[in-house]
């Protein structure tokens, strides 16, 4: 009878294989950290002056909403003036159905603002629920294609009647700008 020959099969080594996945890894990460490094910007966040407010961080909702709408329907009050050679009323405008100026459910719910028109340069919006959005006003010049927009969050207000960047300071009004940078969509409120 022979004897049975056994063999020991060793088991593979993954030893050696772990290391390189391990190193692969850490070269990975190297790269991907200093790509991070280097594409870094700085966040440069822009201030605004005590008499004016942030259209993105300083309004409510509702204030950002009518914000907005006033924006956009800058254009059609310009190519109404250059038809009609006058500023639109606040009633042509509710008629044709452009935002804010109409009575609708969103301006309701965003406080229900009664618009007039100032000395034929100026939309005055008077708030009835202070609460939820304060009162607008919007001066236009003759060629001013960027809107100059101002909010006072008062409670009893009046509608102005000197239309300075002085007299409206005084008078609680703060100007409304947009500024454009990264910084807004980087913050971190804890």
């Amino acid at each position: 009878m022979s004897t049975p020959t056994t063999h020991v099969v060793r088991p593979a080594g993954a030893g050696h294989e772990t290391l390189y996945v391990l190193l692969l890894c850490l070269m990975i990460l190297a790269v991907a950290g200093s790509v991070v490094a280097w594409r870094h910007e700085s966040q440069e966040v822009s201030n605004v002056n005590s008499h004016q407010l942030d259209a993105r961080r300083d309004l409510s909702a509702s204030e950002q909403g009518i914000y907005a709408d006033l924006r956009v329907t800058l254009d059609e009050i310009h190519l109404l003036r250059q038809e009609q050679q006058t500023l639109p009323t606040p009633e042509v405008l509710a008629n044709e159905g452009f935002a804010p100026f109409a009575r609708d459910a969103s301006s309701v719910s965003r406080g229900g603002h009664a618009w007039q028109l100032l000395e034929a340069r100026a939309y005055f919006g008077q708030s009835q629920a202070p609460a939820v959005a304060g009162s607008f006003l919007m001066r236009l010049s003759a060629g001013d294609n960027a809107p100059d927009i101002w909010l006072n969050p008062g409670e009893t207000l009046a509608a102005p009647t000197d239309l300075t960047d002085a007299a409206l300071e005084s008078a609680g009004w703060q100007q409304i700008v947009a500024q454009f940078d990264a910084g807004v969509t980087r913050q971190h409120r804890h």
